[in-house]
Formats: C-alpha cells, structure tokens, sequence
C-alpha cells in the first residue's frame, strides 16, 4: 500500500494564496484536475511521488494539528526551503528541530493556516 495524495483545505477563492505557498514555496507543480472534478475548484500539486490536493471548503477552517509531513533528501535542502518560504512571507518555525531523532525538521503553514512539517534524515 502507499500513499496516493494528500488533501489540504482553503476557503473558497482561495487557490490563488494556495498556489503561492505548493508551487511558488514548496516547489510543487499544479497539476489539471480532472474534468468531472474542476468545477469543485481547488489545485491540485505533485513533484517527485508527493501529490498535495487541495479542496475547497465552505465554511473553512484550517488544520491547526493534523499536517502532511515532505521527506526533502538532506539538511541542506531543508535549509533552502526554509529561507525560500521565509523570502516569501511564509513563516517558518524551528522550535522542534531536533525533537524526532535521526531528522531535522521545521513546521509551517499555508497560506490557510494549514500546518505542514518539512524534514530530512540528519
């Protein structure tokens, strides 16, 4: 079994403020959603095996706790993905760092206010 996609929330209208934060941020490419599914809007976004789905929810609320975790292939990755959000306005927050063993990690959220952890094996 494996993981097919993840799907993140936003308010209606706002997938542009979400394609800012999967493409413009993370680096993820938005894909076409299917025909039958496009009127529904929301974005869908995939790069390298990680597809993020993101729907469109009225009324919204984010995802204050429950979060996708992106595996990135090293600390130096992490690094220039934490100063790339940062140079966009995103913040990003170290606190637990060093808190799971054998990763680095940081936390963020969306431009929602969806969580979303980013780690690398150490």
């Amino acid at each position: 079994m494996r993981l097919h996609h993840v799907q993140v929330a936003c308010p209606p209208g706002g997938e542009d403020a979400a394609r800012r934060f999967y493409a413009d941020g993370l680096g993820l490419a938005e894909v076409a959603k299917p025909a039958d599914l496009a009127a529904r809007g929301g974005a869908w976004f995939r790069r390298d095996g990680v597809e993020i789905h993101v729907g469109v929810e009225d009324p919204f609320a984010s995802a204050r706790k429950a979060h996708p975790a992106l595996l990135l292939d090293d600390v130096a990755a992490l690094e220039a993905l934490a100063l790339r959000l940062r140079s966009l306005g995103f913040d990003v927050d170290w606190r637990e760092r060093h808190t799971f063993d054998g990763y680095e990690r940081f936390h963020t959220r969306d431009a929602h206010g969806n969580r979303m952890e980013v780690l690398s094996r150490r």
